[in-house]
């Protein structure tokens, strides 16, 4: 073999090495996940998420100045509202309202605890599904591992919250009334249940909007590996 010969060929199989390395950092798949850097690295940005969605909503105004998820009367005593608004009550439903939402601000940073652990514990199969289940699967994991237990420590708050006000429990009796004309669904009859379900939607909701960033901007959250993990999943 002469030298243009086995430079030639030298050329020929150093360019299939590196397309050989090249078709496999681009074959990445979820089967990668068992790899213990990949699992660590997922936990981490979605620890940095949650916790971030906590610290948004956590912060004074947190609801109550924040339009996505700023907590209303329902429906049928928004209406009730205005029209208590007319005699001149209007202060008072603000102060339900203001009540409402600071109770669901005092109760969220509760959550860092639950959802740490939820991502601590997490399994490669929890893992794996995130990264396969969707734009919204990060949400379903956690709604799903901590919605329960949160409810149980939310209520208590909220409810301190709402007391101080003379106003939670004419609400109250009033929408037991509204619940029982089919005018309120039940779950929305008692103000410290309903400002618990509204503020774990509001929870989920901004770990959503987390989640989204995460997918979009991995390294962004501390992780290269999940760069090419999500860049696979496109």
């Amino acid at each position: 073999m002469d030298r243009r010969q086995f430079n030639s060929t030298s050329l020929s199989i150093a360019a299939l090495l590196v397309l050989g390395a090249t078709q496999q950092a681009r074959a990445l798949t979820l089967a990668d996940l068992s790899n213990a850097d990949a699992s660590k690295g997922l936990k981490t940005a979605l620890e940095k998420g949650a916790l971030q969605a906590v610290a948004l909503l956590g912060a004074p105004n947190g609801f109550l100045g924040n339009e996505k998820v700023r907590i209303p009367l329902p429906g049928y005593l928004e209406d009730a509202a205005r029209w208590l608004r007319t005699l001149g009550q209007g202060a008072r439903v603000d102060e339900l309202v203001t009540s409402m939402n600071r109770g669901a601000e005092a109760a969220v940073p509760m959550a860092k605890e639950l959802l740490v652990k939820a991502v601590r514990s997490m399994s490669v199969s929890d893992a794996k599904g995130i990264l396969g289940g969707g734009e919204t699967a990060v949400t379903e994991f956690f709604a799903t591992k901590t919605r329960p237990a949160l409810a149980v420590k939310f209520l208590p708050v909220v409810t301190k919250a709402t007391d101080k006000v003379g106003l939670a429990d004419k609400y109250n009796q009033l929408a037991g009334k509204a619940s029982e004309l089919g005018l309120l669904k039940k779950e929305d009859a008692n103000i410290q249940q309903y400002v618990t379900a509204k503020a774990l939607d509001g929870l989920f909701l901004m770990i959503s909007d987390e989640e989204k960033k995460i997918r979009q901007n991995p390294v962004a959250y501390g992780s290269a590996i999940l760069s090419k993990v999500f860049g696979a999943l496109k």
